[in-house]
């Protein structure tokens, strides 16, 4: 994910994020600063790091191939819209595969509420991570259930047992928003929680896969950057304390376990290079294997003797 250090650095998210294919990640970053460039009029002394990250869609995708230009970029932006947002095979999320069914984007939000006031915290995640065999939703072994026998792993010609290809490859990225006034230490702890959204599920963070998080906080929205006129001497500044931030906390790790399954329910079945083709999540079969859970009698307790 690029433009990383210089957050780090001075605590600011200062340009639009962008998420595609990993070797598309350059001439999305170069679209971005030369997109920024026009904003500001050119200013000589203007500069840009932009945020992109991505997931390796190589199994579906043509990867090396060129195909993401400049103009898809411009599109995206030129498209940007408040209200829902397109889930599945969208965007850098085309090409995804997630727990060995069809990935690519999804979102999720909550309202965190106090007695002191209400907060939303919102998750976007680029879905291309974890196995088929740990798939598990609410307790419910899901990927077991509907394993490659029933639904055949991408790049295998039927449904048939066997590995995944290249166990626990693939990657996720994740961005998280709020509208609560935190600080960037604050940001960067909201970010790690995603880690319990996507464990929920029974990804484990495998030796190939490459998770990244990423949280905003725009309850100080306004905060005056390196362009445009000089600040005031003091800057104020809102900030959530600690003790509130418990809530948001878990805010995000569930919004992050219902984006990744939003985005197996939102993608659909596709064929990409070499006829390989990446099967969806069957949702209805998913939706009785966990009614039948929750119809299932507790089972008795365990004799401790």
């Amino acid at each position: 994910m690029t433009g990383l250090e210089w957050i780090r650095e001075a605590g600011l998210l200062a340009t639009p994020v962008g998420l595609t294919s990993t070797h598309s990640v350059g001439v999305v970053r170069d679209a971005l600063a030369a997109w920024e460039a026009r904003q500001r009029g050119y200013d000589p002394d203007a500069w840009s790091l932009p945020v992109v990250g991505e997931t390796w869609d190589g199994r579906l995708n043509d990867a090396s191939g060129g195909h993401v230009g400049p103009q898809h970029v411009l599109d995206a932006l030129a498209a940007a819209a408040a209200g829902p947002v397109p889930e599945g095979n969208v965007g850098g999320g085309t090409g995804m595969i997630c727990h060995g069914f069809k990935g690519g984007i999804g979102t999720a939000s909550r309202l965190v509420e106090d007695a002191h006031g209400r907060h939303t915290v919102g998750v976007l995640v680029q879905a291309n991570h974890g196995s088929r065999a740990g798939f598990t939703v609410n307790g419910v072994p899901a990927g077991q259930l509907i394993g490659p026998d029933r639904v055949a792993l991408p790049g295998r010609p039927s449904a048939a047992p066997g590995p995944d290809p290249r166990p626990g490859a693939g990657s996720i990225i994740g961005i998280v928003a709020t509208d609560a006034p935190l600080l960037p230490h604050q940001c960067r702890r909201l970010a790690q929680r995603a880690v319990i959204g996507i464990a929920r599920l029974g990804a484990v963070g495998e030796h190939y896969s490459g998770d990244f998080f990423l949280a905003f906080a725009t309850g100080n929205d306004g905060i005056p950057g390196d362009h445009g006129p000089p600040p005031a001497p003091v800057v104020p500044l809102a900030m959530l304390p600690d003790t509130r931030i418990t809530g948001l906390f878990r805010g995000v790790a569930e919004a992050t376990e219902e984006a990744v399954l939003n985005a197996l329910v939102a993608a659909r079945t596709m064929t990409g290079r070499d006829g390989i083709t990446a099967y969806q999540l069957p949702a209805g079969e998913l939706a009785a294997l966990l009614a039948a859970r929750s119809a299932a009698p507790p089972s008795a307790p365990a004799d401790a003797r």
